[in-house]
């Protein structure tokens, strides 16, 4: 608790760089909260500012996660992609016993 007995809740914000500006959204919120901006710090403002406007708008209720994020990571994947016409081993292909592109 803070002063005067307000509770404070803490978010993981993910802030994503694109070629045009910043989005930025939470972690652990019922619902769809986003903001963007020009740089870092607006993007971060935004959504800031939107998750207030969302609680006050549908309630605490959306506080109400049925398992918070304890952790937030980033990773990246590779897709190997085979020329067209042509057939390859993929992820689905290794799956699934009815494929014939061996």
């Amino acid at each position: 608790m803070a002063n005067g007995g307000t509770m404070i809740k803490q978010y993981k914000i993910i802030v994503e760089k694109h070629p045009d500006g910043y989005v930025a959204y939470p972690l652990g919120l019922k619902g769809v909260v986003v903001g963007q901006g020009g740089t870092y710090e607006e993007a971060l403002a935004d959504v800031k500012s939107a998750i207030k406007f969302h609680i006050e708008t549908f309630g605490e209720e959306v506080l109400e996660v049925d398992q918070p994020v304890l952790e937030a990571f980033v990773a990246e994947a590779l897709q190997l992609s085979t020329p067209p016409g042509k057939r390859g081993p993929n992820w689905g292909c290794r799956m699934s016993p009815e494929c014939h592109c061996k």
